[in-house]
């Protein structure tokens, strides 16, 4: 996402942060596969491993889960309505999206490539939303 806004010339205009549900691997640096799959693609991934906190709600207009369990996670950590509905699926923007959820990419051969992909075309989804809400505040 950081990429497609770079991209869009809009970098100064967005804050955007990766976050876990749960405390594993925090603290930890980036699957260096998941690294490697955007590196090939020019884009590098920098930051450590970190859980979202309650307080993520109030710096953020959106909060973008990967699948439905860690939507069901974040929407039980909000303590508000107005938080909760801040909580989507990344795969919502994707109108061809078949699957709510993006699989786990530790799974099959290609899962990194595909996971990649899933989330390219979901932010992509994203960023045309997000040029829209900007064009008509």
């Amino acid at each position: 996402m950081k990429a497609l806004v770079e991209e869009a010339g809009l970098g100064d205009r967005f804050w955007i942060e990766s976050a876990g549900t749960s405390a594993f691997c925090e603290g930890g640096p980036r699957d260096r596969r998941s690294v490697a799959t955007a590196s090939r693609r020019g884009i590098a991934l920098e930051g450590r491993a970190r859980q979202f906190q309650r307080d993520d709600f109030a710096r953020f207009d959106y909060v973008l889960a990967m699948d439905v369990r860690n939507r069901a996670d974040l929407v039980e950590l909000a303590a508000r309505a107005e938080d909760r509905a801040k909580v989507v699926l990344l795969r919502d923007f994707d109108p061809d999206a078949s699957d709510p959820s993006v699989p786990d990419p530790y799974r099959g051969e290609r899962g990194f490539e595909a996971v990649f992909e899933l989330c390219e075309a979901a932010c992509r989804g994203l960023m045309s939303e997000l040029r829209a809400e900007l064009a008509n505040p």
